[in-house]
């Protein structure tokens, strides 16, 4: 039976399926509405892990949840990611993790979600301009001065998981990966050996029209939809993945939750394991 659960960094309980608060609209009524009862709908459905950015909106994504679920229940871990800005000169987003902007980025958060510690806070991309041991570096002073608590990376290689655990305590990885992309394959095994949570983002695979016909027909005869099979491929694939599929529509929210009871046959994934051996080929 797959586990539903998962404890990041050793001690911070979560569900594995999460919820990915990107697609949210922050709009003004009635879109910023729906967002607001999306947000409410996964928590009310016990999603306790929900992801989000200073890149979405320039925060504007972290300002929607706080309105949304402030005061937070208790076990709700809302997870954002630093070092992506925006250019002052030109309007255009791009990697910055120097010291001062990572530090600036953190006390933005703090202030956006309403709270006086980030649990988890994940590095969005590392930023080949500044050195690694100055951005980690300026993650670790933050868990010391007590406004982060634990540290994840996102769109890394396995070396550079290797070097920044020699540098800080990592406890989660968000990379690109699905049924159909596999790339970083290697980076869910390392984080496997290592109990590492890794947090796959667009979690939901397309592919071809032959691809698309096999996961539906599959779909079809677990009575469930495509997206439910590959939501349930991965959570069944690994016990560190803490799939955090996103939406703007609450139909499509509680069909994405409802593949955590979806169960595989050893036959359905052998099916499905084949399609990623074709498109790897």
């Amino acid at each position: 039976m797959t586990s539903t659960t998962f404890r990041i960094g050793g001690d911070l309980d979560v569900r594995r399926l999460g919820f990915g608060a990107m697609h949210l609209p922050t709009e003004p009524a009635p879109d910023r509405e729906a967002s607001i009862a999306v947000a409410r709908r996964a928590v009310e459905l016990g999603v306790t892990l929900i992801d989000t950015a200073h890149l979405y909106g320039g925060g504007a994504n972290e300002e929607l949840l706080a309105e949304a679920l402030h005061p937070y229940p208790e076990g709700l871990l809302i997870t954002t990611k630093v070092g992506v800005a925006r250019s002052a000169e030109t309007g255009e987003w791009g990697l910055d993790a120097r010291p001062s902007m990572l530090r600036a980025q953190v006390d933005d958060a703090l202030r956006r979600l309403r709270v006086e510690r980030l649990e988890l806070l994940q590095l969005h991309r590392i930023d080949p301009e500044t050195p690694l041991a100055d951005q980690l570096g300026t993650l670790r002073e933050l868990q010391t001065e007590g406004k982060i608590g634990r540290v994840g990376l996102s769109e890394i290689t396995v070396a550079e998981l290797e070097r920044a655990r020699e540098i800080i305590d990592v406890v989660s990885v968000q990379n690109r990966y699905n049924l159909l992309d596999r790339e970083h394959e290697p980076v869910l095994a390392a984080c496997e050996a290592a109990g590492i949570a890794f947090l796959p983002w667009r979690p939901v695979a397309w592919g071809t029209s032959g691809e698309r016909a096999e996961i539906a027909a599959v779909a079809t005869e677990l009575d469930a939809s495509p997206t439910q099979v590959t939501l349930a491929w991965l959570l069944g694939h690994s016990p560190v993945i803490l799939p955090i599929p996103g939406t703007a529509r609450i139909d499509h929210l509680e069909e994405n939750l409802a593949a955590e009871h979806l169960q595989l046959t050893s036959s359905h994934r052998d099916r499905l394991d084949q399609l990623t051996e074709q498109a790897t080929a």
